[in-house]
């Protein structure tokens, strides 16, 4: 196998590229499972249709009687849209039945999403040396097998069915007309069960065929997984750069607000904490912290601005810890916050809050 960016195709296709290969009608598929589907589905339903158009003969029937003894253009005329009506309610079930299978066994393998791309006309399907490949190819092996499989099963189920009609058939002279029909229509329906079944066998096995070629035709190499990801999710390095210009913006933005605090607390070196008290708006809030560089910038914005820093390191270190950037103090530090801005209100009765101080214990 290889490393990290080989050209083996080693990896399972991402979503993005199985949705392409949708688009593109690169699916599992085989048109055999919808028309043996069909053929089983008419063998269940014929004898139904069979009874309903041997009644439905039946009453025309006798009305072509009673027409013949008593001609009327107008009774004709009403006969034949009856028969018509009749005959078409009696082949709707089959008709249903074919539709409703086709389409269940179209949705079953592709979910019936259109492939969009294959309405856009595509040059290379005209290369002549990627048709001989396919008629060369594993497909083409597969499906000269499938061909004898399908040739052999139905030949046998044939023989199978008309074996057994064959001294019916034989004896037809002695045996009324509607015996010789229900025998000739139970054949048919016999062999329209078996031939689906095998068909649908047969189809499950050339599905099975298809989706393991078409998986191993989208697999993807580590170097194109990882492209993909870098198209859909963003470059790393990209969104690295993104998120730092993010940061750097919005710690301007913190160290804009800190001339406007009241007091900031530090630690007194690694960690910085800058407090604003409004009484309009409630608790003091911190509009700025941080620590290491931060925090030495956060001290000479407030240094060369004037604003008292007051030096209470269990105090600084448990509002950088849980405090952000614009939330209120938490109600257990009410005290000792206000404690210091009562410090620093007092400094600057004095005309000496700027600085650094110490809160007198």
């Amino acid at each position: 196998m290889s490393g990290g960016g080989g050209g083996e195709k080693t990896e399972e296709p991402t979503a993005k590229k199985k949705k392409d290969a949708q688009k593109e009608g690169q699916v599992a598929q085989t048109p055999d499972f919808g028309a043996w589907a069909s053929m089983l589905a008419a063998g269940l339903v014929l004898p139904m249709v069979l009874e309903n158009a041997v009644g439905a003969a039946q009453r025309i029937m006798l009305q072509v009687r009673e027409i013949i003894h008593n001609p009327d253009p107008r009774m004709a005329l009403d006969l034949l849209i009856t028969g018509l009506g009749d005959g078409l309610l009696a082949i709707a079930p089959i008709a249903a039945a074919t539709v409703v299978v086709t389409l269940l066994a179209a949705a079953g393998q592709t979910g019936l999403k259109p492939a969009t791309k294959l309405f856009k006309p595509q040059f290379k399907k005209l290369n002549p040396f990627s048709g001989l490949k396919r008629m060369l190819g594993p497909h083409a092996l597969w499906e000269a097998a499938k061909a004898v499989l399908k040739t052999a099963a139905l030949t046998g189920i044939a023989y199978m069915s008309v074996s057994d009609l064959i001294p019916v058939l034989m004896a037809s002279g002695s045996l009324p007309l509607g015996v010789l029909l229900s025998s000739v229509g139970d054949a048919i329906i016999s062999l329209l069960r078996y031939a689906g079944a095998a068909g649908l066998a047969l189809a499950a096995a050339d599905y099975a065929m298809a989706r393991r070629r078409t998986g191993k035709q989208l697999k993807m190499t580590k170097q194109e997984v990882k492209e993909e990801y870098k198209r859909s999710e963003g470059d790393p390095h990209v969104k690295g750069q993104i998120r730092a210009r993010q940061q750097a913006m919005s710690r301007n933005r913190m160290m804009a607000d800190v001339p406007k605090a009241d007091v900031v607390l530090v630690n007194p070196t690694h960690v910085a904490v800058a407090l604003r008290y409004d009484p309009e708006k409630g608790a003091p809030r911190v509009i700025a912290k941080g620590s290491g560089t931060v925090a030495a910038k956060i001290r000479e914005i407030a240094s060369e601005n004037r604003i008292p820093m007051v030096q209470d390191v269990p105090l600084a270190r448990a509002l950088h810890k849980s405090c952000e950037i614009g939330q209120e103090i938490p109600a257990e530090m009410y005290g000792a916050v206000a404690k210091v801005l009562a410090f620093v209100m007092t400094l600057k009765a004095k005309g000496s809050a700027a600085g650094l101080h110490r809160l007198a214990a």
